[in-house]
Order: C-alpha cells, then structure tokens, then sequence
C-alpha cells in the first residue's frame, strides 16, 4: 500500500540556513560543584518545610538537565520565505506574528532575529543567525512584518540563561 504525502508549498525562500536547536553551554567541574550545592541545598529546604511535591520537582528538574548536558544539539534547517518561517518541519505564518526584531551585538556575540506573536500566551520565537547577514534578512522581513525597533538587547531570560549556562 503506497503512502501518499501531501507536499505543502510554503512559499519563495529568501533566506536558509541550519542553527542548533540550543545553545549547548561548556560548563566547568566548578558550575556542577555549585549546582550541586544548590540542589542538595533546595532539597534539604523542602524537607525541612514538608514541601515533597518541591523535592520531586527539583530532582526531576536536575535529571532533565544531566541527561540535556549529555546530548549534542542536532542542527536544525531554518527558512524565511515570502509567506512565513520554516524551523525544522514547523511551518509559522507571518499572519501568527506582531513584529520581529533583529539583536546584533558582536562584542557580546548575541546576532539573533526574534519574532513576537500576536497571541500574548505564546513565548517569542528566538532564531540564532549565526553568519547570515542580518541587514538583508531585515529588508526582506520588512515587506511582511513591522520591526519592533525598541528591542535593542537579548530578552532578560537568555541573559540569564547564557550567564547561568542554563
């Protein structure tokens, strides 16, 4: 029996190039010795207070991130069309996002394009342009999206996660 698959058009690619999934951080012996601390710490503070439900969150939360840290990121392809952005097999509409913006920063190696939705529950959608350049990406975003001129810094949340190696 033949499968039939549907191939969807998604338009004119303008841009295309593969991005990690996540930004896989090199931590030391130190950040584990401390991380370690820390969650043997949390832990102690939920026993003490009878918060079980705590202790079983904090433990499930340090497996996912030893068995994250044990895995390389996979390379995943990136598209921006004329009709909206490819992530992997992950197909967004332009009609789905408010505005985009485009950080470069060199000196603190941040060159990232974020797309904000127009729903407020979604989170912002963060896309590393690793050597792309980002004034052409820019001009041709233009021609579907407003720019959020505004944003002239990486999110609060990936600092914190690049200063934490989270």
């Amino acid at each position: 029996m033949a499968q039939n698959k549907e191939i969807i058009d998604y338009g004119e690619p303008f841009a295309s190039w593969q991005a990690p999934e996540y930004e896989k951080h090199d931590r030391s012996k130190l950040w584990y010795i401390l991380a370690s601390i820390i969650v043997l710490l949390l832990l102690l503070f939920s026993f003490f207070t009878v918060n079980f439900l705590f202790a079983v969150i904090i433990i499930i939360a340090a497996i996912i991130i030893i068995l994250h840290d044990s895995r390389e990121p996979a390379m995943v392809d990136i598209n921006l069309t004329d009709e909206g952005v490819i992530i992997g097999r992950r197909f967004y509409d332009y009609d789905e996002f408010k505005d985009f913006s485009i950080v470069y920063k060199p000196r603190r190696e941040v060159k990232n394009l974020y797309f904000e939705f127009k729903n407020s529950l979604r989170h912002r959608l963060s896309i590393p342009l690793l050597n792309m350049n980002p004034l052409s990406i820019r001009e041709n975003l233009l021609k579907y999206l407003a720019e959020d001129l505004e944003r002239t810094d990486e999110p609060l949340s990936e600092g914190l996660a690049k200063m934490f190696k989270l």
